[in-house]
């Protein structure tokens, strides 16, 4: 008696396609995020990572206010200090950015025999290396030296304006000046993005399980917005990271600061001046951030996804 075995034949991997809706649906998300409370929970972030001694009131009363006329006026609001242009820039191409490598990338580990959860992590982590070489290097930069630069402000000097300290970092360091902590920001990205997808999917496991939603029915609103805020909360655990690009790019004067700084300087720097805890300052804005970020994506994602499919006439197929 023979007995005849069947062999399915493995199934084709298909590139996800990159739509002109879905670069314009993130670029327009994250424009609103960061023009909105993003900015002024980067700013903050920032002056905690760069002035490690500060608590959280302190890195409010340290951060300039809107008003120069009021600048040691602890009750003034936070400023948008890297908002124009540096963040709009950021925020308009990261997204772009991200979305043609990581597909590219995920589509290639697939190849090889990649599951979707490791190809989607896999060009989640290609993607966020090329957003740090691509855009976000002198964006981040740029922002950090805004932001930090506002010391000369409080001396009674007037700063210089923005394209005028772009210009003079170029002309004294050229491109890797303008550019210096890509390396940190690409370890953050990279980190990042491969932790908060990991994390994410994670949660969503758990609600799914919780809410007796495992068959793949839709999750709510709120359902989302706790999966991918419990996500890119717990992601800051690479904090130490981004305290290291905050000092690398960071226009505060030190003079116990080495010259030259690498990732690895910058680090046994910040260890031996201000301990573990000094690596992670600048957390709960981060976390804060993160939350914020989640909302915008999730909550006004399908009011945007809605306006972007009648602006365009394609439907939008991004995952926000």
């Amino acid at each position: 008696m023979s007995t005849t075995t069947a062999t399915s034949a493995p199934p084709k991997v298909e590139k996800k396609p990159v739509k002109f809706s879905n670069l314009l649906l993130g670029a327009g998300l994250n424009m609103f995020e960061v023009t909105t409370l993003g900015q002024p929970l980067e700013v903050v972030k920032t002056t905690m990572a760069a002035n490690r001694a500060d608590s959280f009131p302190g890195a409010l009363k340290r951060t300039p206010p809107s008003s120069p006329t009021h600048i040691n006026d602890p009750t003034s609001t936070p400023d948008y200090q890297g908002l124009i242009p540096w963040a709009w820039i950021e925020a308009s191409t990261k997204g772009a950015v991200l979305l043609f490598v990581a597909s590219e990338a995920e589509y290639h580990a697939k190849t090889f025999g990649a599951s979707d959860f490791v190809g989607g992590v896999s060009g989640g982590m290609a993607g966020g290396v090329a957003q740090a070489y691509a855009t976000m290097g002198f964006c981040t930069c740029m922002k950090t030296v805004e932001i930090t630069k506002h010391k000369i402000a409080a001396k009674g000097v007037k700063p210089p304006g923005t394209f005028e300290t772009f210009m003079d970092i170029y002309r004294r360091e050229g491109i890797r000046g303008i550019n210096r902590g890509v390396n940190a920001v690409a370890i953050r990205q990279t980190t990042n993005w491969g932790s908060r997808f990991g994390l994410s999917r994670l949660a969503e496991q758990g609600i799914r399980k919780a809410t007796g939603k495992e068959d793949g029915q839709k999750l709510g609103n709120m359902e989302k917005i706790l999966a991918s805020g419990l996500g890119g909360g717990l992601s800051a655990w690479n904090q130490p990271i981004e305290v290291i690009r905050v000092e690398m790019q960071s226009k505060t004067e030190d003079p116990l600061r080495p010259k030259n700084l690498t990732v690895g300087k910058t680090l046994k720097y910040i260890y031996e001046t201000n301990g573990l805890k000094g690596l992670y300052r600048g957390v709960t804005p981060r976390i804060g951030l993160g939350v914020w970020q989640t909302i915008c994506m999730v909550a006004l994602g399908d009011i945007a996804k809605e306006a972007v499919e009648r602006l365009t006439g394609e439907k939008v197929t991004a995952k926000h």
